[in-house]
């Protein structure tokens, strides 16, 4: 009698494999410090079985906050609404610098324009020892 009671269920199917819930975005805020996002980047994922991006773009401010943008975020709703995109996954910070190792300053060596991000933790936003 114990258990004969109990159906034995199929676990769910994780989340990440359900075709409903693609194509998705990431987006990713880059700033000089972990205060002022400056570039916003889009990925367009078709899948969770292809990790290329299909599409990625980028928007950059020099002046202001890319998050606090109005005219960003109506440009970014509309990229998304036409990739069809199903869901949106982003980080909850700035995740470093906005410049790129190799094309604006050379791999391996830490951004000149960005200090803050050399002696914080990208990921955790906390300071790290050098």
């Amino acid at each position: 009698m114990a258990g004969s009671q109990y159906k034995k269920r199929k676990a769910p199917p994780k989340a990440d494999s359900r075709p409903e819930l693609f194509p998705a975005a990431t987006l990713a805020f880059y700033g000089p410090d972990d205060q002022l996002a400056t570039k916003v980047v889009v990925s367009i994922l078709v899948s969770a079985d292809e990790l290329a991006p299909l599409r990625v773009r980028k928007w950059y401010s020099s002046s202001r906050d890319v998050r606090a943008d109005p005219a960003l975020r109506a440009e970014l709703l509309a990229f998304l609404q036409a990739e069809g995109v199903q869901r949106v996954v982003l980080a909850e910070r700035i995740i470093g610098c906005p410049h790129e190792e190799g094309v604006d300053y050379p791999t391996g060596e830490i951004c000149p324009l960005c200090p803050f991000w050399a002696s914080h933790d990208r990921w955790t936003g906390k300071p790290i020892d050098r």
